[in-house]
């Protein structure tokens, strides 16, 4: 969730795009005619769509282990390199190789959100917020800050912290959602050492393949976050107790919401 409350008069440009499976949701504030530079935003996901979609036998990432020729695409060796450079920093915990093919997505859907917001700016866009799957890109002119909630674990009904920030990417790996769904790649079992970690920084792409990352190393995450440069984590693990890197409440606010369903621990 990311919101503000907006003066009565000022401009918004609201819209949400079903895209790369998920819904993208812009927030574009102040003045100005802003449908070109989201309208172009929405023409990229689609583009990424089409190019790194695990599910489309013709896309990049598909032809990627029988086509060498594909690495031409430039968009597609950055994937490819970063991938990999979070593979050796993550000591394998975070790995977009599998035995079925190359699967980027963890890394993907953020990137391609930093290309959007690069969008935004280039149209001359200075307020704004891009919202893909839970994973949040935010931007601001130095007024009012943005608020983006993060879901509590153990609470549906409530957010687990709310950070408040000008220019920040936001990443969310949980169990909230979909259950058992992430996979450590050392064991090819479920990772079940943590049951929400939130990974903040300026990069969404970076945000979201540390916070799979960590969240795979539970308890040993957030150490594992503090030696990256620029990002930061809060981690809540299977009994209730979070972790988080020191800096985590100094770059954004973090208020924490207190739940009678959550453990005391977390309480």
């Amino acid at each position: 969730m990311t919101d503000t409350v907006p003066p009565a008069t000022e401009r918004r440009t609201v819209r949400v795009e079903k895209v790369m499976g998920t819904a993208v949701s812009f927030d574009v504030r102040g003045e100005g005619d802003h449908d070109a530079a989201v309208a172009e935003a929405i023409a990229w996901f689609h583009d990424v769509d089409r190019r790194f979609s695990t599910y489309r036998p013709d896309s990049l990432v598909s032809r990627l282990g029988r086509d060498a020729a594909v690495l031409r695409d430039p968009d597609l060796a950055e994937v490819v390199e970063v991938c990999e450079r979070m593979r050796t920093s993550s000591g394998g915990a975070f790995d977009a190789r599998s035995p079925s093919g190359f699967d980027p997505s963890a890394f993907v859907k953020g990137w391609s959100v930093d290309r959007a917001g690069e969008i935004l700016r280039a149209h001359g866009c200075e307020r704004w917020s891009v919202n893909a799957g839970g994973d949040v890109l935010v931007a601001s002119d130095g007024g009012r800050p943005w608020r983006i909630g993060v879901q509590h674990p153990f609470d549906r009904g409530a957010f687990g912290t709310v950070l408040e920030a000008d220019h920040l990417a936001v990443a969310t790996s949980a169990l909230t959602e979909r259950g058992e769904h992430i996979r450590d790649p050392r064991t090819g079992r479920a990772a079940v050492g943590a049951v929400s970690t939130t990974v903040c920084g300026p990069e969404l792409g970076l945000a979201d393949a540390i916070a799979t990352a960590a969240f795979v190393l539970g308890q040993d995450g957030p150490a594992w976050v503090a030696g990256l440069d620029g990002y930061e984590c809060w981690s809540v693990l299977p009994d209730g107790s979070v972790l988080a890197t020191a800096g985590f409440p100094r770059l954004v606010h973090g208020v924490p919401v207190r739940s009678a369903s959550a453990p005391a621990a977390f309480r």
